[in-house]
């Protein structure tokens, strides 16, 4: 059997990770301390509870499945949280991520995929994102996230930890299927927030700045269908599992949306209005974050085939109506 460790595999993206490795043959196995996952969310595997801050925790249940790689999502992941909390980002994100990262080389589990972000880039004004884009994070988030990419660097060289990094931008939608979906407590992203506008479930949506040097004033970013994003995952191992080398992938379409395109958009899906107010800027926000890479399509082969704005919407719209999980 073989088993994959997946932490923050209860979690939104995790969970979707989850579904397609035991779709591709393998055996994913959640380790999530469920802080903001949701155990309901683990299907497709066996669960072990614990933090990432828990060695022996860990050493146990790396002796007990005896994995092939490690798909690391676990993180704290809000702008705002890490802008009035920086303490806890790298507290959580970084030191979590170095006591894995030792647990799976003391193990000798030596390929892993990480779980970055595009936010390690910061605000290039008008600049498409590569990979080799200067990182200057704005934020303590995308900085843990730099951290711990530089930490998994040190570890190749001193350990042979074979790892693949995927810079992601906006994961949106959710499993065409409704096994599993987005749901946080608090919901903070843009297609959900606007949803639950539509449906009801919370006041109007805020968009937060109007003023940005963009074609409607709102800040523009690069959206990817949660599904597409995982596949790369899956991609990414079978990359390592070849003997590849480590690298670094961006995941995004190239094409950027502005908040208010998304809000027209979602009125066109769910032929319904989208209450909004207009509300400042939030700090630590870029103004326009964009993919200008097609390294992931040259070298995995990986194709976006849900990424369209409609898809994304119409998938997410879906699990809003049908799919939850219990509080």
């Amino acid at each position: 059997m073989t088993n994959v460790l997946v932490t923050g595999g209860a979690g939104y993206i995790g969970s979707h990770a989850c579904k397609s490795l035991k779709a591709a043959g393998y055996t994913p196995v959640t380790y999530d301390n469920l802080v903001t996952g949701w155990e309901q969310a683990v299907k497709f595997g066996p669960f072990e509870k614990g933090s990432l801050s828990d060695r022996t925790r860990l050493d146990e249940v790396f002796a007990k499945y005896q994995p092939v790689a490690v798909m690391h999502f676990a993180a704290l992941s809000q702008v705002g949280e890490a802008m009035s909390q920086p303490g806890l980002y790298w507290r959580n994100n970084v030191e979590g991520s170095l006591t894995l990262i030792e647990a799976a080389c003391a193990a000798g589990c030596k390929n892993f995929v990480f779980s970055s972000t595009c936010a390690t880039y910061g605000e290039h004004d008008n600049v498409v994102l590569d990979e080799e884009t200067p990182q200057i994070p704005l934020n303590a988030y995308g900085a843990s996230k730099r951290a711990v990419e530089n930490i998994l660097r040190d570890f190749a060289a001193s350990d042979g930890l074979n790892h693949v990094i995927f810079r992601y931008f906006n994961v949106a939608g959710a499993d065409p299927e409704g096994e599993v979906g987005e749901h946080h407590r608090p919901e903070t992203h843009l297609i959900p927030v606007m949803l639950e506008a539509i449906d009801g479930k919370r006041p109007a949506l805020t968009i937060h700045g109007t003023d940005y040097d963009t074609p409607d004033g709102t800040c523009i970013r690069d959206y990817v269908h949660v599904m597409d994003l995982v596949d790369a995952h899956v991609l990414g191992l079978k990359w390592l599992e070849a003997g590849k080398p480590s690298s670094v992938f961006n995941l995004g379409t190239g094409k950027g949306f502005s908040v208010r395109e998304v809000i027209d958009a979602s009125r066109a899906v769910t032929n319904r209005e989208v209450p909004h107010s207009e509300g400042p800027r939030r700090a630590g926000d870029a103004t326009k974050l964009v993919s200008g890479s097609t390294r992931a399509l040259a070298e995995l082969g990986w194709e976006p085939s849900r990424s369209t704005m409609p898809q994304m919407i119409a998938d997410a719209w879906n699990w809003h109506l049908n799919g939850h999980y219990d509080h």
